[in-house]
């Protein structure tokens, strides 16, 4: 992957804790040199076997040997000789398989169903399989996530290599969901869960965390300085700074969608009143345009957008952000909302700069937290980063 953000998705087993051995063995190196090679040949030309020990810096004999343990494992293949007439023997050149694996990836985000999809090595998607909901909480909605996982893993035609999950919510570094108000989770351990389930290596981030890599790494975006800002069931924001993805300690970064806009009482899925999510969630937009014409409807997007910029203008200021994207239903967000919020935005920001920030809809569409859990699995399973 070109991008050279951190992911932040967590593998259900297998990690060594932090009182064990911190020896590294040579099963330990065999996999980082794996990785190693793995990242250069992923989404890149087909490379020879002396091209990958120039640009790795191992040996010849160290690359022979990876390269054989990659297609015994069969990640990468052979392609023949490389074309042009050379003196002496004709390179090999190898590449990555990239539909040797499937990866099974679920996106928790929306407030009717819940989305998935198979999705090969290089990001793109196989198949999309959903489950709608009927306002599932707790234990009925972790039901809801199995089951559309195993229809997937059953669908699957090559190898699981891991299951990557996007869901709404507070998830610390071990992949543990600390609350998610609208489904009901508190402290609840959904990798775990899942992984036992499904007995595979499950990677369970924040939604708009995961979207924000993916817009990075496949989209548009630019990890000097980036903030994605997810508007679906509730409202939250990933945000890259200088190549980093700003997580917080207790993982609470980008929960804008608790900050208090407002003393009246509309009540808030976190139990308080007046936040930003209560009033721009996707749910509270679709009831705010109801039954209007096309110019009262704009009235209340816009204004919806204003509140939303007031929110996002202190966060851009304090970290000089200039690409703000938003994620989420385009015939909610991308028009009066959209313009209303970059308006804002800009007229309460100096950056002592001729540069605006710019507010545009996600390259990745739908599709961002999907494939955002791809990258989740493939950095934990391959060291794809």
């Amino acid at each position: 992957m070109p991008s050279t953000t951190r992911s932040t998705g967590h593998r259900a087993h297998g990690a060594r804790g932090a009182g064990e051995s911190a020896k590294v063995l040579p099963a330990d190196v065999r996999q980082m040199h794996r990785s190693l090679v793995l990242q250069e040949l992923y989404k890149s030309e087909p490379m020879s076997r002396a091209d990958l020990a120039r640009a790795t810096g191992l040996t010849r004999v160290s690359i022979s040997e990876v390269v054989g343990d990659l297609i015994e494992l069969d990640l990468v293949s052979e392609l023949g000789t490389r074309p042009g007439a050379r003196v002496g023997k004709p390179a090999v050149l190898v590449t990555v398989k990239y539909d040797s694996r499937t990866i099974v990836c679920l996106d928790l985000s929306d407030e009717t169903e819940f989305r998935g999809a198979l999705i090969n090595l290089g990001g793109e998607i196989v198949e999309y399989d959903s489950i709608r909901l009927n306002k599932e909480r707790g234990d009925a909605a972790t039901e809801r996530v199995i089951a559309l996982a195993r229809q997937l893993v059953e669908k699957a035609t090559a190898p699981v290599l891991g299951i990557g999950i996007g869901t709404p919510g507070v998830v610390n570094r071990e992949g543990i969901v600390r609350n998610a108000p609208n489904l009901g989770w508190k402290d609840f351990d959904l990798t775990a869960a899942v992984s036992a389930a499904l007995e595979l290596p499950a990677y369970v981030a924040n939604d708009a965390d995961t979207a924000v890599l993916a817009e990075n790494t496949f989209g548009e975006g630019d990890g000097a300085g980036l903030m994605l800002v997810q508007i679906s069931h509730g409202v939250g924001a990933g945000i890259l700074s200088d190549g980093i993805l700003l997580r917080g300690a207790e993982g609470t970064a980008g929960e804008i969608g608790h900050v208090k806009v407002t003393d009246d009482n509309v009540p808030c899925p976190c139990g308080r009143i007046g936040c930003l999510e209560a009033l721009v969630a996707a749910p509270r937009l679709r009831t705010r345009i109801d039954g209007k014409d096309t110019a009262h409807a704009a009235q209340e997007l816009a204004a919806a957008g204003q509140l939303l910029g007031t929110v996002l203008a202190p966060i851009v200021q304090a970290l000089g952000l200039f690409d703000v994207v938003l994620f989420g239903p385009k015939e909610l967000l991308d028009g009066p909302l959209l313009a209303a919020t970059e308006e804002t935005v800009n007229a309460t920001t100096t950056h002592f700069s001729d540069r605006p920030v710019v507010l545009r809809m996600a390259a990745l569409d739908r599709d961002g937290v999907l494939i955002g859990a791809a990258a989740h699995v493939l950095g934990g399973e391959l060291g794809l980063s």
